[in-house]
């Protein structure tokens, strides 16, 4: 794996096809060795059915016997320009927690439709996280185009509705792709069954998606994820997120704005001169500074935001009613604090994206909030658009994550 992978999330309403796309796209991209394609069909024959490509990713014994995705699973293939990382996330209702998780690791998006049933209230709701999440390369794919006899006028009635619901939430996706993942048609390369169809098929357009760009031109941020003592050194480790680091930089400490200088970069048992954000390293420092899990090192004067107050939209993912005021515990990349929500400045419906309410006192299940938190001591942060690490986080109630959010403006 190499810097020029591309990790895409595929969502979409339960059984409209994720988990057979990604075993279709395997299958036709030779990615699949010989002894697992007999599985496969071994399995779908013991469940007395076809053979079934989405047995890949639904490997779990519970998942086949219900048919749902569970948790979220990474799959690899390769094409001549790249590798890939799929991510296949949850489409059922109990396992959006799951969704979030798998989508906020990924640079594109793939949202599947079931063309005969049309856009679900989760078909919605994913979308809207992909929006919250500022996931802005997204792939539409309208699936089972054979149950519709592969018409064009079903493929068109479902686009203009699903695309005018992605401009109401400022997603415009790049490409909307009629296909039959069961039948690969439209999948590695373009159907004659739809000669209507004038663009790529789905393999072709992963290839036009970007890469997320480089943030090593950024002032570094290096957020502490923990700090081992080996023989007389410390090592401070964690995974740079913006910037370079290099041997001999000054460097600033926060929340305490200790400065220091750094005394070796290593990684993998060798010692580094510099390194660059992505990566995940170890340094050592000058003085004896005693940094601690939850610090984030960065330049001095180049500093994100020490706030202890922020505006942000929380999608809440508990049963369990939030009141506004209440304490909760916040992760902002390894930073960890509690806070409460001083006001929630509107209640909204995540499928239908109505307010349902101003100035409220709760979110329920489902629902998204635009907020303002309070936290118990600053914490570092950035716009979510310029260092995302820095701009995302979690809400916890006894060690449960319970929402996500971003930031959306400093208080």
């Amino acid at each position: 794996m190499n810097d020029s992978n591309l990790r895409f999330v595929i969502v979409g309403h339960v059984d409209h096809g994720k988990s057979t796309l990604i075993g279709r796209l395997l299958y036709d991209t030779n990615s699949l060795p010989p002894d697992k394609i007999e599985e496969i069909k071994k399995v779908s024959k013991d469940l007395g059915r076809d053979t079934e490509f989405a047995y890949l990713l639904d490997h779990l014994e519970e998942e086949r016997q219900q048919g749902i995705t569970i948790d979220t699973t990474q799959v690899f293939f390769k094409t001549d320009k790249r590798q890939y990382v799929i991510i296949d996330a949850p489409g059922h209702i109990e396992f959006v927690k799951n969704m979030i998780t798998g989508a906020s690791q990924a640079e594109a998006a793939v949202l599947i439709i079931d063309v005969k049933e049309g856009i679900k209230e989760q078909t919605k709701r994913h979308a809207y996280v992909l929006s919250l999440l500022g996931l802005n390369q997204v792939i539409v794919l309208l699936n089972k185009m054979d149950l519709v006899d592969f018409k064009e006028e079903s493929f068109g009635s479902v686009k203009r509705e699903i695309e005018k619901f992605l401009n109401s939430i400022k997603i415009e996706p790049i490409f909307c792709i009629p296909v039959s993942a069961i039948r690969g048609e439209n999948i590695a390369k373009k159907s004659e069954k739809m000669a209507w169809y004038g663009g790529p098929a789905f393999l072709e357009s992963l290839d036009t998606l970007r890469n997320r760009e480089s943030l090593q031109d950024k002032p570094l941020i290096f957020p502490v994820q923990d700090v081992y003592k080996i023989d007389d050194k410390r090592i401070v480790v964690g995974r740079i997120e913006a910037g370079i680091i290099m041997r001999g930089q000054a460097i600033k400490v926060l929340p305490g704005n200790q400065t220091t200088n750094v005394k070796s970069i290593e990684k993998y048992m060798k010692e580094l001169d510099k390194a660059y954000s992505g990566e995940s390293i170890g340094i050592t420092i000058d003085n004896s500074l005693f940094l601690n899990r939850g610090d984030v090192i960065c330049e001095p004067g180049k500093e994100p935001f020490l706030a202890d107050g922020f505006k942000a939209n929380i999608f809440w993912m508990s049963k369990r009613d939030f009141e506004k005021g209440e304490r909760i515990v916040i992760k902002c990349s390894t930073q960890e604090t509690t806070c409460r929500v001083e006001r929630i400045e509107k209640r909204i419906d995540s499928s239908t994206l109505e307010i349902i309410e101003q100035e409220a006192d709760i979110l329920k299940n489902l629902e998204v909030g635009e907020v303002v938190i309070r936290t118990k001591k600053p914490i570092a942060v950035k716009a979510f658009n310029d260092v995302q690490e820095l701009g995302r986080f979690v809400l916890l109630h006894d060690e449960n994550i319970c929402a996500g959010g971003i930031i959306t403006g400093i208080v």
